[in-house]
């Protein structure tokens, strides 16, 4: 099957229509574009990129927009995945913003670019070894955002693979075979409740009621050209309490004017 051509401006086009309204940086994924979308968007019918790119541009159809996110994105993700970060907040944040709301008794933590929902559901456990039995006088629910509604219809349902070093204590009380032989789990209720999943667009103002002790946004930016970042981050900046913090990829960066300051890599505290 010949693959279709993807034109100078049909690249154009759909590069800017990506990082305007989702802040997505693909002017250098050219050929990116062109080997993850030509064959399914011959499967499905179309005979050309133009074809698409205008029903796209014209309808701003979800399901054809998520396919998109889909295709040229990656939603990869584990569990204990970058395990120093959970480190720290487990043996810092944690202590300390639970003495900082002693007297509400709430949490507000975020889990900015979920995916498939292993980030917040790992903030769950932390929180609940932390607090041991005082963790029922506690709202502790991880607000769980992500663009992709198909990463978040598996993180109702999920179906994990553990990793190695997930504690056995943890695998034991948190988690639960799914019983279809595949050697899979599912997360267990306690865990399951502590989690409010949300679609949210990073573009979108940012307008919860309540701002956050702590946001969780690792592994997301990498696909944002710098001015991108900075305007998100400084909305991240508005939403996050005095004291609070930001949690990134550690490999990633937020810029040298960035409202935070660095902690450690990969960590950032408002002041």
């Amino acid at each position: 099957m010949k693959m279709l051509k993807l034109s100078d401006a049909d690249f154009n086009r759909l590069v800017r229509f990506m990082h305007d309204n989702y802040g997505i940086n693909l002017s250098q994924k050219r050929l990116l574009i062109d080997s993850r979308l030509s064959g399914t968007l011959q499967a499905q019918g179309y005979t050309s990129f133009t074809q698409f790119i205008d029903e796209l541009l014209t309808e701003k159809n979800k399901s054809k927009i998520e396919m998109v996110l889909n295709k040229l994105t990656t939603n990869y993700t584990y569990f204990m995945r970058e395990k120093e970060h959970y480190e720290f907040f487990a043996d810092t944040i944690l202590p300390e913003i639970v003495a900082k709301n002693e007297q509400k008794k709430v949490l507000s933590i975020w889990s900015a670019g979920c995916s498939s929902g292993e980030e917040p559901y790992n903030i769950s456990m932390y929180i609940k070894e932390f607090l041991g039995g005082r963790a029922g006088a506690w709202d502790t629910r991880v607000l769980a955002t992500d663009i992709s509604h198909r990463a978040l219809t598996a993180a109702h349902d999920p179906s994990y693979e553990l990793p190695m070093d997930m504690p056995p204590a943890w695998r034991e009380k948190y988690f639960r075979p799914r019983g279809d032989g595949s050697g899979r789990y599912t997360v267990a209720p306690e865990i399951r409740q502590n989690v409010i999943f949300r679609t949210f667009n990073l573009m979108d103002p940012i307008q919860f009621k309540l701002k956050f002790d702590v946001i969780f946004c690792r592994n997301v930016m990498i696909y944002f050209d710098q001015p991108t970042k900075d305007a998100l981050v400084q909305r991240f900046h508005n939403a996050t309490k005095p004291g609070g913090y930001l949690i990134i990829g550690l490999s990633e960066s937020i810029g040298k004017n960035s409202p935070y300051h660095m902690v450690k890599p990969g960590i950032f505290r408002r002041d």
